[in-house]
């Protein structure tokens, strides 16, 4: 059995979270660090079996690299990143020691706001502890 990196709770809160958010349109849900990840969500009619090393190590440096780059932007503080694909759409979400990947179907862009606020808050809230 393999250690978990997030507290169960937390996790499931997260998952509750994007879950009440999006209804059946959310597709995954995978928390991760600088050095780890875990799937805490995946839609059953979905590939059990994806390689999520790479994608999650790119989203990380992804998000550090994009901190960076706009950090003195007049567009403000970077808040979360959507990406669109052929067959949905990722929503990362990040903090300054962990982050949250999102996958769903289409969704509004007031709905990724929405979810990206309350998932930040509650990074946020895991980091100051």
């Amino acid at each position: 059995m393999s250690q978990s990196i997030i507290d169960p709770e937390f996790g499931d809160n997260i998952v509750t979270t994007a879950r009440t958010a999006t209804g059946d349109s959310l597709r995954s849900v995978t928390y991760f660090t600088r050095a780890n990840f875990e799937q805490l969500y995946l839609r059953e009619d979905l590939e059990q079996d994806a390689d999520l090393n790479d994608f999650v190590g790119h989203e990380w440096q992804g998000y550090k690299q994009t901190e960076n780059a706009y950090q003195e932007s007049e567009l403000g503080e970077y808040l979360f990143t959507v990406r669109a694909f052929e067959n949905g759409y990722l929503l990362r979400v990040t903090a300054e020691r962990s982050g949250v990947l999102i996958t769903t179907d289409g969704l509004s862009m007031s709905s990724y706001e929405e979810i990206a606020e309350a998932i930040g808050r509650m990074l946020d809230e895991q980091n100051e502890e």
